[in-house]
């Protein structure tokens, strides 16, 4: 028996990948514990406790990227919460630690590392946040989703899927697929999605150009997330959900996607074989776009900048694409060899390689 502690949060791309590994020890290893450090404000707050797992959580505490108050306040508070997660490791006997980034993982890399509790972690995105970078070099067991990361020691284990994907039959689930989104199982389906948030640019551009899809014979399954500020054209074929709690059966009804290129959506993309256009997050490091570079170079995918998907885009590159069966089915079979079904079991066994 082996006590975990596995640390993350923040975000769906940190939370979901830490529970498929979490699962995976509990569907393999039924003898082990595992709790889950996070902290109050992340996603990892409602997500671990309905999993029925216990969450620890320590305080956020954003690094400083210039000299203010906080910059000052940070290092003690830092230095507390390292000693204090350190003496609760010894406390609760943990004997292993595996983060996947965001706040709650580098304090617990270090907290591993003054308690002398083996560590692993988990890198989702190609291009590395900055926890991760410091907990690399801090242990030898370094699991990346995409191969290229620059982190040493790095060990492709893909990304850990969850499980209901990970098992996903697309062919047969089909049928039920179509049936829950009053599809038309005559009609090939195009899902767009940006993400839980939505994605303004895809929206736009996807409403405007949707008569002409659906007039391609195709529906449109358009996820426009949670703060969109669209509505519903109410156009035959076409149907506008905010948020959709059965990915799986969203994936199911797919035979091309318009997506965002978050970690996440690529790895399940390639991993069930889905052919896509994506359009990766204009803001912030640009590891959107690092994310889709491996698929896309393999013609599992198209790459297209943010402010180059426009109608005009969909009409001259999307629509042909959309309208040619043989090379759709060329790039879904491209996009399955780049594609990692079990990547959980994997991280898990990289986790226990030694012990």
């Amino acid at each position: 028996m082996t006590a975990w502690l596995l640390a993350g949060g923040g975000t769906a791309g940190h939370v979901n990948p830490l529970l498929a590994v979490a699962d995976a020890i509990r569907r393999r290893r039924p003898d082990d514990s595992v709790v889950v450090l996070g902290t109050a404000e992340g996603l990892e707050a409602r997500l671990v406790p309905e999993r029925g797992y216990e969450l620890l959580t320590i305080p956020r505490l954003p690094f400083p990227r210039r000299p203010n108050r906080a910059a000052l306040a940070f290092g003690p508070a830092f230095t507390r919460t390292v000693a204090g997660l350190a003496a609760t490791l010894r406390e609760r006997g943990i004997e292993g630690v595996v983060g996947f980034g965001g706040y709650a993982a580098a304090p617990a890399y270090l907290a591993a590392r003054r308690a002398r509790v083996p560590l692993a972690l988990h890198e989702a995105n190609a291009k590395p946040g900055m926890a991760n970078r410091l907990g690399a070099r801090l242990t030898e067991s370094v699991g990346v989703a995409f191969p290229g990361t620059p982190l040493p020691h790095a060990t492709v284990v893909g990304m850990p899927l969850r499980h209901e994907i990970e098992t996903l039959d697309r062919a047969a689930m089909r049928p039920e697929a179509l049936a829950a989104f009053d599809l038309d199982p005559a009609r090939p389906v195009l899902l767009v999605t940006g993400g839980s948030l939505g994605a303004r640019r895809l929206n736009g551009t996807v409403l405007s150009a949707a008569p002409r899809i659906l007039d391609a014979g195709w529906s449109i399954l358009h996820i426009v997330g949670g703060r969109a500020e669209v509505t519903d054209p109410g156009l035959p074929g076409y149907r506008m959900l905010e948020y959709c709690d059965r990915m799986d059966l969203a994936l199911s009804a797919a035979d091309f996607a318009v997506s965002r290129a978050g970690a996440a959506t690529v790895s399940e993309l390639a991993a069930l074989g889905v052919p896509a256009v994506y359009v990766p997050y204009p803001v912030g490091n640009g590891e959107q776009r690092f994310n889709a570079r491996g698929l896309v170079d393999a013609g599992g995918g198209l790459l297209v900048d943010d402010a180059a998907f426009l109608p005009s885009y969909v009409e001259a590159e999307l629509l042909p694409l959309l309208q040619d069966p043989a090379r759709r089915d060329a790039m879904a079979a491209a996009a399955a060899t780049t594609g990692v079904r079990d990547g959980a079991d994997r991280m898990v066994d990289l986790l226990l390689q030694g012990r």
